[in-house]
């Protein structure tokens, strides 16, 4: 197998990595035959498979996706020839509808006459297409027709898919023609293809890059770089002196403007060290191994070369030192320099860096510098998305954490800062759309007082002055900005306000309601939203907020067993903030088994700005699970329903890590816990996950040994289930395996479950039985139920 660029550089690592839950993709809503266990409640495991289905559950309201779920991609919308109109698919599979908004109107309707089009189709396929809605979801508009009513030219006539066919349809007479197999095949010729697949499950594939005209797309084989021809598909070889292990990678590659060079990155991983990978469950076993940078370990040599596609050579860019971290930016708009970010394995400097593509040499157009560490990786925003080149050419958009919050400063080309443009105790999350035209940036960013962790759109003027909010309501607004630059289109919701979008104009006035969520079917289920709190934290002065889930039948006279549900990875805010957060849905199914479910961030966490993170700096696995006790003690100090005598605790990844550290920190106040993918001893743990806030071993030797809860196995007095995947290699299978013989050294019990051939992230039937057996734990030594229990004990 070959590994990507993300595998041993990290850049798509963490995101994956962090996203690991109760609730993955791919796993069934309800109880799956394979994954099938004993029930220890059957009434209550009815109920919580009936949560389980929220999602389908949940009809329409929108068009951008969820803001505020980890891993969430920016808004975008389909939009058509005038600027400001745009397309949405709606509707379960079984009754898909594609509708049309136009702000010029004020209207949302049907783009297709179903039963028309569903009529006309079914003599081509020789049958009447499957369900009862649209038979596709997506389309593309051909480019014929006279552009006659709301429609414009090229819009009358429309290409789609069904059963592996491509048809055309006319929107005027509905006559659908099947487009010659020739033609599809050209059409599936030009669209780029996967390369190979993400790192980790979830983890987006690797796609071949389309150049600026769209007849070439770069592509790799056999370590090579080759490029592959849109018209015709023959492939061309470019670069010839790729090897295992020193590869060619189009990951993050980018042709220059004229098309005719390609800035892309040769990456050495010969002297990294490996991790097996067993491949238990073949008919003879295979043993693989991957590049892994262990924290103080080796990690990979990043070359970045400019490549002149049609004379087949390159000039070798000149990054500098090895040890360091490097990530596209884009060329300038005449050519003249491609730019890209080197970060120093220090976490404290970071470069922005201009290359001349003739001769490799560099020059640093910006240096950004930190006492403690600049937000590492699958941070928000992360340190890839800090530079924003403007159209002209001769300056670009920065934001900083400078001053202890993310703002956003204009610079020139030679590095001088032109002028600040936003200020205040409150972060900017991410640049979303740059109007040159009408010289607005608008951007999301947590500003409102009271609510640190709403998302709004906010516009100010390059020029500087007011910020202005653009989205109204509480929680998290994603939101796309129309390529006229007049309108808006925002999906918001909260935990307890069910999904809405909206058109707007930029200016923040409403125009259109787009869509609004249908939830009544959730009455029939008893549901109620979660319970918004704000607690002190360990330090008795910082404010943390978290969410409560409470069972459907919950009675305030009553005692519920506590579960704290924890990620408290450093580069990630983690409890949900959003209607349909899948985080937040798969905890509000385990409330139903008769427990009330806690989640708060604690400190060390991103979002609140420089001083909140820089908790965990050289003091990982100290601060976190104080603050979670903490925060628990006073919210249940006015909540007596919450039974502090019956606690439990479960996450996966930085989640398994901080599962384990609570059980053996505090033995005497939490009594169960499932810990998923967890590494915990922090040396074993990934470079780019860990040195951005501890520095190396080397250098921070106490902090890390402090770190390591293989030491504090004797502790250990709770009821432990470890779950883990033999094919991680993010958080390798050797991680649990030193927690295993840490605690056989020490006598104590564990219950373990080992899962063949799953990665990080797990999928299918594995993520449904490791599912089914997590709740089972919970229900079986929290609860007192009794059963055939899961699990090996040593």
């Amino acid at each position: 197998m070959r590994y990507s660029v993300a595998a041993v550089v990290g850049f798509a690592v963490l995101p994956a990595l962090a996203v690991l839950a109760v609730l993955a993709p791919g796993t069934p809503l309800g109880p799956s035959p394979a994954a099938a266990q004993e029930s220890l409640d059957p009434e209550r495991d009815s109920i919580y498979a009936r949560y389980m289905s929220i999602p389908a559950l949940i009809k329409g309201g929108v068009v951008c996706p969820d803001a505020g779920a980890l891993g969430g991609a920016p808004c975008a919308v389909n939009w058509m020839a005038d600027g400001q109109s745009f397309w949405f698919a709606e509707g379960q599979p079984d009754q898909t509808v594609i509708h049309r908004t136009d702000p010029a109107t004020g209207t949302t309707e049907p783009l297709f006459d179903t039963e028309r089009l569903r009529a006309a189709l079914t003599p081509l396929l020789g049958h009447e297409p499957a369900y009862r809605g649209l038979p596709f979801d997506s389309f593309t508009f051909s480019g014929e027709g006279r552009g006659e009513g709301a429609r414009g030219a090229g819009e009358r006539r429309v290409r789609f898919t069904v059963e592996d066919r491509t048809f055309e349809l006319d929107l005027d007479t509905y006559a659908v023609t099947a487009r010659p197999p020739a033609e599809a095949e050209a059409t599936a010729r030009a669209a780029p293809r996967v390369v190979r697949e993400g790192f980790t499950s979830g983890a987006p594939p690797v796609m071949e890059v389309p150049s600026p005209d769209g007849r070439w797309l770069l592509t790799e084989k056999d370590h090579d770089l080759w490029v592959r021809a849109s018209f015709d598909g023959r492939e061309h070889p470019v670069m010839e002196d790729g090897e295992e292990d020193y590869a060619w990678s189009v990951e993050g590659a980018m042709w220059a403007p004229d098309g005719g060079r390609v800035a892309a990155m040769k990456v050495d991983s010969r002297h990294m060290e490996r991790v097996p990978i067993l491949h238990w469950l073949k008919q003879t076993e295979e043993v693989e191994y991957a590049p892994y940078a262990k924290a103080g370990n080796p990690m990979p040599r990043q070359e970045l070369h400019i490549v002149d596609i049609a004379g087949r050579r390159a000039v070798q860019v000149d990054v500098g030192e090895a040890d360091q971290i490097l990530s596209p930016v884009g060329w300038r708009p005449d050519g003249s320099e491609y730019l890209f970010l080197r970060m120093f394995r220090s976490y404290e400097t970071l470069h922005l860096v201009a290359a001349n593509p003739a001769t490799g040499e560099t020059r640093v157009v910006l240096e950004e510098t930190q006492p403690t560490f600049i937000k590492g990786i699958g941070t928000t925003p992360s340190w890839r998305a800090l530079a924003r080149p403007l159209s002209d050419g001769e300056r670009f958009l920065w934001i900083s954490e400078r001053d202890g919050w993310d703002h956003i400063y204009l610079h020139g080309m030679d590095g001088r800062l032109i002028r600040r443009l936003t200020e205040g105790e409150w972060p900017v999350l991410g640049i979303v759309h740059v109007d040159e035209t009408s010289g607005h940036v608008y951007f999301n960013g947590h500003r409102e007082e009271g609510r640190p962790y709403d998302t709004h759109l906010y516009r100010v003027s390059l020029d500087g002055g007011e910020v202005v909010r653009v989205t109204e309501g509480e929680g998290q607004h994603s939101a796309a900005v129309s390529p006229n630059g007049a309108y808006l289109v925002v999906t918001h919701s909260s935990t307890s306000r069910p999904p809405r979008t909206e058109m707007r104009t930029t200016a923040g006035e409403l125009v259109h309601i787009v869509t609004e969520a249908d939830v009544s079917a959730l009455d029939d289920l008893g549901w109620t939203p979660p319970e918004e709190f704000v607690v002190k934290a360990a330090d008795g002065e910082t404010d943390l907020h978290g969410l409560i889930y409470k069972p459907h039948d919950f009675d305030p006279t009553a005692k519920y067993p506590v579960i704290d549900y924890i990620y408290n990875g450093p580069f990630i805010s983690w409890v949900p903030k959003t209607f349909t957060d899948p985080r937040g849905l798969s905890q509000a199914a385990l409330a139903q088994l008769g427990f009330v479910v806690f989640m708060v961030d604690g400190r060390g966490t991103t979002e609140r700005g420089k001083a909140f993170q820089d908790i965990v700096h050289r003091n990982f696995g100290r601060n976190e699970i104080p603050d979670h006790r903490a925060a628990m003690e006073n919210a249940a100090a006015t909540r007596p329903w919450m039974d502090l005598d019956r606690v439990g605790i479960h996450g996966g990844s930085w989640g398994g890590y901080m599962t384990v550290r609570a059980l053996l920190l505090e033995p005497d106040f939490y009594d169960v816990g499932v810990a998923t993918n967890g590494v915990y001893d922090i040396h074993d743990q990934n470079a780019y996950a860990i040195e951005p806030y501890m520095d190396r071993p080397w250098e921070n030797p106490e902090g890390y040994q402090y770190g390591s809860s293989l030491r504090l196995a004797e502790d250990l007095k709770a009821k432990l289930l470890l779950i883990h995947g033999t094919s991680d290699v993010n958080a390798t299978f050797s991680a649990t395996m030193k927690l295993v013989e840490a605690l056989i050294r020490a006598g104590k019990p564990h219950d373990l479950i080992v899962v063949p051939e799953q990665p990080h992230w797990f999928t299918g039937q594995s993520a449904a039985y490791t599912n089914a057996a997590s709740r089972r734990y919970f229900q079986e030594h929290l609860l007192g139920l009794t059963g055939r229990g899961v699990g090996v004990v040593p």
